[in-house]
């Protein structure tokens, strides 16, 4: 899809290199989403979920974090109609084409390149995709809350104990 190779789409880690925890790298990875090539096999949409056509859809896993709990893949589907359940959090944003997304409450929005949206875990929305749309999504485990803030308590007192630092953001 373009003229560069994957080589020039992505430097830092390999897709290759993250199918194993010894592989998994703490590299910065950057890419250019629309340059990459997404492999030629296309996976159906669940047809349980697709609401009209016959949207096919093509994946690419960028970069995975050290932890395995958060993902950053390239996704692009053809034209089609369908809900998308979410088992994950996921932020995206519209690299090219473009997409009318509709949320639980039936509100409707249009996503095109540049727009950035975030879909909870646990949440749904309906897609409306009338020629093909290409995507990055941040894809990441939920953590029990209990979990999460126990986590945020501990990262906290290494910081007061001088074993940590405090990032900007």
């Amino acid at each position: 899809m373009g003229e560069f190779s994957d080589s020039d789409a992505i430097s830092g880690i390999r897709p290759a290199n993250i199918g194993s925890t010894k592989g998994v790298s703490r590299e910065i990875v950057t890419a250019t989403p629309s340059a990459l090539e997404l492999g030629s096999e296309s996976v159906p949409i669940s047809p349980s979920w697709v609401l009209s056509g016959r949207p096919l859809t093509r994946t690419k896993s960028v970069a995975r974090s050290y932890d395995w709990v958060s993902n950053t893949v390239v996704w692009e589907c053809t034209a089609g109609s369908f809900t998308w359940h979410y088992d994950k959090d996921e932020v995206a944003v519209i690299v090219s084409g473009e997409a009318v997304i509709t949320n639980e409450k039936g509100e409707e929005r249009r996503l095109g390149p540049g727009d950035l949206v975030f879909f909870p875990a646990g949440s749904s929305s309906r897609w409306r995709v009338p020629e093909g749309v290409r995507k990055i999504a941040i894809l990441h485990e939920p953590m029990w809350r209990p979990l999460g803030l126990g986590l945020k308590v501990c990262k906290k007192l290494l910081r007061m104990a001088g074993m940590g630092h405090e990032s900007p953001m």
